[in-house]
């Protein structure tokens, strides 16, 4: 199993970039509001779409690291940033 976070500064790219991801056929998309570290104010907040996919055995190897160039190119494309490890 493998978790991904791939953050946007705005809700719908969210919105459709996880209903994209939902389509292909992922294991669980769902977004959520991500707070930047050390920011109070809920307009500083902005929009994770987080992905957990249990079909990659091997997390070392070449699925993960497509997904990961999957996940790079889909924030770059809409002006986010991704984070390959969520959970640590």
């Amino acid at each position: 199993m493998t978790e991904h976070l791939l953050v946007f500064p705005d809700r719908d790219v969210a919105e459709q970039v996880a209903d994209e991801l939902t389509e292909e056929g992922f294991t669980e998309v769902r977004v959520v509001r991500e707070a930047l570290s050390g920011e109070e104010d809920d307009e500083d907040h902005e929009w994770g779409v987080y992905v957990r996919e249990k079909n990659v055995a091997d997390e070392t190897g070449p699925v993960e690291h497509g997904l990961e160039d999957r996940f790079s190119a889909l924030v770059a494309e809409h002006g986010g940033w991704y984070d390959p490890h969520p959970a640590g």
